[in-house]
């Protein structure tokens, strides 16, 4: 279906990227080519933290860049350095010592990863579950309509814990059972400790923006608009 999960950061290259679509839980996938993580090494997410903010990992660090202008964009200041690749329901957070600022949340669907961001510093990352080929994931830029720790579809009935809707047809980030050969109705499925330490720092009108590959370098600004 999708190539594997890749490395979320690679030299300077912060892969930016996201997902949505017709949002549900997770259905099994069948006929998925084997997943192979990237060469470069990602790091192993912080021990799965509570929905409270986590202790930080000492192999969790933050690679630090010159900001730019604000006028720019908002721009990409740092990126989570991680030691080991991220597997099927892995997560790092860490927001220690960063700064209050918008958040940003980019989805890369090639390297089937989600990044936080705020104020341009990277605060989370995880590996992500996302739509199957007869529902796919859409692509671009998204804000969050609504926040429902508690939401369950209303096309499935089935539980979206956290849910940080994007589209009124039902694409949605939400926690979900990430595991390998699984994808979703479209939506954004994330481990669900991993939601709901976003959903503690998401607001509605924070952007959302999905790709397929996009690369960002740490010192680069994501448009504005």
């Amino acid at each position: 279906m999708k190539s594997g999960i890749g490395a979320m950061v690679k030299g300077a290259a912060v892969k930016l990227g996201i997902a949505a679509a017709l949002c549900a839980t997770a259905v099994v996938v069948t006929g998925l080519p084997a997943r192979t993580p990237a060469t470069a090494p990602v790091a192993k997410p912080v021990a799965k933290a509570a929905p409270a903010p986590a202790p930080r990992a000492a192999t969790v660090t933050a690679a630090a860049a010159p900001s730019a202008p604000v006028e720019q964009g908002y721009v990409i200041k740092s990126a989570l350095q991680l030691d080991q690749r991220l597997d099927y329901g892995d997560y790092a957070w860490n927001a220690e010592g960063v700064p209050a600022g918008p958040l940003l949340i980019t989805v890369d669907l090639k390297a089937q990863l989600i990044s936080v961001f705020r104020d341009g510093y990277e605060i989370g990352v995880a590996a992500i579950l996302y739509g199957a080929d007869d529902k796919p994931t859409p692509l671009g830029a998204f804000p969050i309509l609504e926040k429902d720790a508690d939401h369950v579809s209303n096309l499935y009935n089935a539980p979206m814990p956290h849910m940080l809707r994007l589209t009124n047809d039902g694409v949605a980030i939400h926690g979900s059972d990430v595991k390998w050969g699984f994808g979703t109705h479209g939506c954004i499925g994330v481990p669900p400790e991993f939601a709901a330490l976003l959903f503690e720092q998401a607001s509605v009108g924070d952007r959302v923006i999905i790709t397929n590959g996009a690369v960002l370098k740490i010192g680069d600004a994501v448009p504005a608009a």
